[in-house]
């Protein structure tokens, strides 16, 4: 009893190392020692409180040695048993942590598989792979390697298993991820024992906790497996416009320009293709008024609205491509129609029948009179989340917590269909920049594709493994992008519905995303308060840029793709320079800025960190609002920036507003 509290002191108070090592000496894994010695030469350092120091600590204890589990008569079925009780337990887990969780799966996958063959278990191994294969696609270069892999003489001499085994596979999570999952591991539910588990995780995994960065793989062997994904072929380029249409826009500018802007007035004009060249032509008018903008020329010109008293009710906004109206989403269900140019709204007298309008005379005299300054369109059963309006501005999209999609027409301000298909509230919702279709992002984690015919979805994007909260059309309408809970970004093929390129670098949900005119480029922001700018064409990050303190909610690119805005929840409009620390990236430490980070000597309470980032250097301008949580960003044909937000009043501001309430009643 004496000596077993003395070998327990001894490892508890000293350095185990010694013991360890001369254990290994004795019972001759002279490859484990040279790897341990290897190791121990690292910084490490032993904290007593932590869960898989103390859990290393009690497995060491010789006393209790003898009840470890002998794995090298282990019965190879464990390792199916295993894995998937890992795979459900994480599939179960919070979507919050899942993303860091799922990490780990990879690796045991690849050990479990390889550890079966270099026992012998030849059979199997087989049947582990061929059930579970199927989830790890992203590797798919790796699994057609470990396919040949079927005896041990094969793990001995493939560099792929030489590489896998000889090295751990180092994953980065946050301390909370981290405390999760050795908690699973040592207190599993359903008293499940989980200690050959935690040995597969202890010998396959280096996690490094706390890290802000989200680098995953083996030092000095790359995978290139998102690299090998993200090499499908794209054509980013502008959809070629139809010879007939396009001689037709241009016979038409030339006598706009012959008369001097003359204008076509016919009544009893129906909508049309000639509607829509006329359109067309406005564009490129606007077009030629266009202000060249550029971070060492012309900064953008910004003109912001604030929406006042709607007691924190607004949850969205968007505005039409013509700057003549904007719309805001509310949480009491109903959708707010507003108009910027000062001019009255009318909608229908009163109950009409649609048999009854055939031309626009008809359709004039069905109107109110004299309008008003808003439109309220009721239908939704729940919070509108999502709005967007038409290319030619005469309908609106929302979506909203009651799973629907709704089309409103801006002529008469009525619904005119409503849209069911998904399982869960629709979070967001985007206008192809052809019209006609649109796509909505949801909670039951997928993305849908519409057209304003059909009240069924024509194409379905799964693949998120949390909530799609962001979604975007390519410019050219082959592609669309999506953001989800689950810190990645997705562009998908209109046309197959299959992922194309994936964008993993953030560690917050994403929230907002623009595509860039020429699209060649994608803006991605959300809950880490970071932008990032990827190139679509290789699917690489180009640069991160840090400056806003909260999340940033609405990003949109300047017509000529130099200049980025950005709002967010810290009420603040900012300028990036697009260019700027791309090409001379080289000197990356100079670039990103000093980045300082306070953190308690204990790493395993998160509490105690706080970092402080400062502004990296692509920061052309910062603009403050007064309060106002900046909910939209949008620039228009000539690159003049809208930006929109809600004004929330301060603590003091609502208890004095609380009083006058209070006195009025009184």
């Amino acid at each position: 009893m004496a000596a077993n509290q003395q070998t327990n002191n001894s490892l508890n108070n000293k350095n185990p190392e010694p013991l360890i090592l001369t254990y290994l000496a004795h019972k001759g894994y002279k490859q484990t020692e040279a790897m341990f010695r290897q190791e121990s030469t690292r910084n490490y350092s032993f904290d007593q409180n932590d869960p898989l120091t103390t859990n290393f600590l009690n497995y060491s204890n010789y006393s209790n040695y003898s009840n470890y589990t002998p794995y090298a008569n282990i019965n190879p079925d464990i390792y199916k048993q295993s894995y998937s009780v890992l795979r459900t337990w994480i599939e179960q887990s919070l979507d919050k942590f899942k993303d860091e969780l799922q990490r780990v799966i990879w690796p045991i996958f690849v050990h479990s598989y390889l550890e079966l063959v270099s026992k012998g278990f030849s059979e199997h191994a087989t049947d582990f792979f061929n059930t579970f294969h199927l989830e790890h696609k992203m590797h798919i270069k790796e699994l057609n390697t470990m396919r040949v892999i079927k005896y041990p003489q094969h793990v001995q001499e493939n560099e792929f298993a030489k590489t896998f085994r000889s090295k751990k596979y180092p994953i980065q999570m946050s301390s909370t991820s981290y405390d999760i999952l050795i908690d699973f591991l040592q207190s599993p539910p359903n008293g499940n024992n989980n200690s050959f588990l935690f040995r597969l995780v202890n010998q396959s995994l280096n996690i490094e906790v706390g890290s802000s960065y989200t680098d995953i793989g083996i030092p000095s062997f790359s995978t290139q497996e998102l690299e090998e994904y993200n090499k499908q072929e794209v054509h980013l380029g502008h959809m070629p416009m139809d010879p007939e249409y396009r001689e037709e826009v241009e016979k038409t500018l030339r006598e706009q320009d012959e008369i001097h802007q003359r204008q076509f007035e016919e009544e009893n004009q129906t909508f049309s293709k000639e509607a829509d060249v006329l359109a067309h032509v406005e564009t490129i008018k606007d077009l030629r008024l266009r202000i060249e903008l550029g971070p060492s020329s012309t900064l953008p010109s910004i003109c912001f609205y604030t929406f006042f008293n709607t007691y924190d009710s607004l949850n969205c906004l968007t505005i039409s491509e013509d700057t003549s109206l904007i719309a805001g989403g509310f949480s009491d269900s109903y959708v707010k129609i507003y108009s910027l140019k000062r001019e009255k709204l009318r909608g229908f007298r009163g109950r009409i029948n649609p048999a009854e309008i055939r031309t626009a005379s008809d359709l004039e005299n069905a109107k109110e009179r004299f309008g008003s300054d808003c439109k309220r369109l009721l239908g939704h059963s729940g919070p509108v989340f999502g709005l967007s309006f038409s290319p030619d501005n005469r309908y609106l999209i929302s979506c909203s917590e009651d799973r629907t999609a709704r089309l409103w027409s801006t002529d008469t301000y009525t619904n005119l269909v409503c849209y069911k298909g998904h399982n869960s509230p629709i979070w967001d919702v985007d206008f192809s920049p052809l019209g006609f279709y649109f796509v909505t992002a949801s909670h039951d984690r997928t993305a849908r594709l519409w057209s304003c015919d059909h009240i069924y979805p024509l194409r379905i994007f799964a693949g998120h493994i949390s909530d799609v909260d962001a979604v975007k059309f390519h410019p050219n309408s082959k592609y669309i992008v999506t953001g989800s809970s689950d810190k990645s970004v997705r562009m998908w093929d209109i046309q197959g519905g299959s992922c194309l390129r994936l964008f993993s670098g953030h560690t917050g949900g994403i929230s907002c995303i623009s595509v860039s005119e020429d699209g060649r480029l994608m803006a991605s922001a959300g809950e880490d308060k970071s932008v990032m700018l990827w190139d679509l064409g290789s699917g690489k990050l180009l640069k991160k840029m840090l400056g806003h303190k909260s999340t940033v909610y609405s990003l949109d690119f300047s017509k000529e793709s130099s200049i980025l805005v950005s709002g967010g929840a810290d009420g603040t409009v900012r300028l990036w320079d697009v260019k700027k620390g791309i090409s001379d990236n080289s000197n990356e430490d100079e670039y990103i800025g000093k980045i300082r980070m306070d953190t308690d000597e204990n790493r395993s309470h998160s509490s105690a960190k706080q970092k402080h980032i400062t502004e990296t250097k692509d920061l052309i301008k910062t603009l403050p609002t007064k309060q106002t949580p900046v909910y939209k960003i949008h620039f228009t044909r000539r690159n003049l920036c809208l930006a929109a937000g809600a004004y929330m009043p301060t603590e003091e501001e609502l208890k004095e507003l609380m009083s006058n309430n209070e006195q009025k009643n009184t």
